[in-house]
């Protein structure tokens, strides 16, 4: 994108509404993204910084008058300039606190919408962080009613279910020119900030006030960084600032500016929902969509249930696209048919195992295994339907062949040539060398033999060896014996070769299922890991706290927050209980459908091996071929 884009605006009754402009955009984007949003209160500047991490002088609009110029949400997407493959989505919000906003909940909606998608949250203050400055950030109170974690009231207050999906925190003060002191040590901005949002000790309201917007923004965002902006340049050209030159630009600033940047770049971590789940921009714009629509119709977002909307979007799309693997492939090689089975089975099972790790790829939260199950079954038909057309190839070759090799003997039958003493003999080497040459040429295909027997059945040799009248009767009747007995070891030869085929196909989707079930649990192994990996950011989160409580002689409310600890540590070792219990279920299902359609192919089998010593009603003679 050269320049940014609309992302989320207010339609014409008031209602916040994704442009579809950007969804289109972002449905582009199949890398992850590292989603970094602003938010502060208007005519703060934080516009010119979403520049500077473009890359850019200019881009996000940037004001010169009292009045908010960005309104709702913008975005503009590029490559990231540290992480490989990755995109960097900047999003600029809406300035909080617009006299001219009608709608009280706007700003809240906002702030909660740039949470929700954001990996890193910049939060954009002017002065000082005081109480005022803490105050003005009261936004961050009311997450917890704004936003739910799952559709049940259940566990609704627990931060550490917050924290395992919420952005990393940064906030970026403008215009600082205090000195950075504290009962007159130096310290840090980091420091300073973490001294800002240090609790007071007490039970009153006013001190209940002054630390619940502490509390929640401890609690809610435990990884947090400061910058302290001084002046960028001088008063007059500040309304001009996205058009200067780095040398009418304080040094200071712009050394403090590329920190800023620098730090983003390198700490910014890829967005992921809960229980792990990488976001790419296409995942970035159905997360919106539902966020927004929820916002709009007057509830909460709620996480469990845009997980569930987006595991049945992706894993529909999974499948779409892990069938179009197969089929593409399988489409190229159709050109070269027709082809011996081992080769199309081989085709087939490389192409299967491609298509299931583009399945796996993608798949998000397939509990219950039936995307993958109904990958399996498309591909299976499909498979079939591959098999059927090289069948119908090979077959049409067959025919071509025989009907080749067979023309001159045929033109003699319609002549009467075979029609004299020693004509059924003379018939029966034209016979055979037909059938020499054509086991030659059409030894490999897979409708030899059958097309074979069809060829016997329709030669009739009857009238030729009744007007034989070289041979006695007797012999007569004896090559009569051998012409049904040839025709029935042909007959047993196209059920045995059916027979052989059928096994190379059950053989072919036993080493399918073999390697579905070993990237199954590849993917099971993956989503256990990261439903780990964010457990412990989540205890890590609350050991810190306490620790932090501890040493700042909060005693009581470090207790409690050890017992919810000990609870904390429970759930997730019952959660990953269950969550192994369900995958073991999922495999053992996953097996017992497939020994299904195993058997029913075992049973084709067993029919074919029934049928193979009968031979069919109504068989015309002919003579044997060797």
């Amino acid at each position: 994108m050269d320049t940014p884009v609309c992302f989320i605006d207010t339609d014409s009754a008031g209602k916040l509404c994704v442009q579809q402009s950007a969804l289109e955009i972002l449905e582009q984007i199949q890398q992850p993204v590292v989603v970094v949003a602003v938010v502060g209160l208007y005519r703060t500047g934080k516009s010119y910084l979403m520049n500077r991490l473009a890359g850019k002088q200019t881009g996000f609009a940037l004001g010169s008058t009292i009045e908010s110029k960005t309104k709702g949400i913008w975005m503009w997407c590029v490559s990231h300039p540290t992480k490989a493959e990755t995109t960097l989505v900047l999003l600029d919000t809406e300035g909080l606190g617009d006299v001219d906003k009608g709608e009280p909940k706007h700003d809240t909606n906002i702030f909660s919408l740039a949470v929700l998608l954001s990996s890193t949250l910049v939060y954009n203050s002017r002065g000082t962080i005081d109480n005022k400055a803490v105050m003005d950030l009261q936004y961050v109170t009311e997450l917890s009613e704004c936003i739910k974690v799952k559709s049940s009231d259940e566990d609704a207050e627990d931060s550490s279910e917050f924290v395992k999906f919420f952005p990393s925190f940064i906030w970026a003060v403008r215009d600082f020119t205090l000195e950075l002191k504290i009962n007159g040590k130096d310290v840090t901005k980091d420091e300073y900030l973490e001294f800002a949002l240090k609790l007071k000790p007490g039970t009153s309201r006013s001190v209940v006030e002054y630390n619940f917007p502490r509390e929640c923004i401890q609690k809610f965002f435990p990884s947090r960084k400061c910058f302290t902006f001084p002046f960028p340049t001088t008063q007059e050209n500040m309304c001009s600032l996205g058009s200067l030159d780095s040398a009418e630009i304080s040094s200071e600033f712009l050394k403090v500016t590329d920190n800023f940047c620098q730090f983003v770049f390198h700490d910014s971590c890829v967005k992921r929902l809960k229980d792990g789940y990488t976001v790419t921009g296409r995942v970035l714009g159905h997360l919106a969509k539902t966020y927004v629509d929820t916002i709009s119709s007057g509830a909460a977002p709620c996480l469990e249930n845009a997980v569930i909307a987006m595991a049945m979007i992706e894993n529909e799309a999974a499948v779409n696209e892990g069938l179009q693997v197969y089929q593409s492939g399988m489409e190229k090689l159709k050109g070269s048919f027709p082809l011996e089975l081992k080769d199309v089975s081989s085709e087939h099972q490389h192409l299967s195992s491609m298509a299931t790790q583009a399945f796996m790829k993608r798949s998000f939260r397939d509990t219950d295994g039936k995307f993958l199950k109904s990958l399996e079954e498309k591909i299976i038909k499909l498979f079939d339907e591959y098999l059927c057309q090289n069948k119908q190839a090979s077959k049409k070759r067959c025919e071509e062949i025989l009907s080749s090799l067979s023309a001159p003997m045929m033109e003699k039958l319609e002549q009467g040539f075979y029609v004299k003493p020693g004509g059924y003999d003379l018939f029966c080497k034209d016979l055979e060398d037909i059938g020499k040459k054509y086991n030659s040429q059409a030894n490999k295909e897979v409708k030899a033999e059958e097309v074979l027997e069809e060829f016997l059945k329709t030669v009739d040799s009857k009238a030729i060896l009744k007007a034989d009248k070289k041979l006695t009767e007797k012999e007569k009747k004896i090559k009569k014996e051998k012409e049904k007995a040839a025709l029935l070891e042909q007959e047993i030869k196209a059920k045995e070769e059916k027979q052989r085929q059928l096994e190379e196909k059950f053989e072919a989707e036993r080493r399918s299922n073999e390697e579905r079930m070993r990237q199954m649990k590849e993917k099971m192994d993956e989503e256990m890991k990261l439903q780990r990996e964010e457990a412990e950011r989540a205890m890590n989160s609350k050991l810190r706290e306490q620790a932090d409580l501890q040493e700042k002689g909060f005693k009581e409310k470090a207790d409690r927050l050890s017992q919810e600890i000990e609870e904390f540590k429970r759930r997730t070792t019952e959660a990953e209980s269950n969550k192994a219990r369900e995958f073991a279920e999922i495999i053992e299902n996953y097996n017992q459908r497939h020994e299904k359609v195993m058997d029913v192919m075992m049973q084709q089998l067993r029919e074919q091996m029934k049928a193979k010593l009968k031979p069919e009603a109504g068989s015309s003679s002919s003579c044997r071929i060797m």
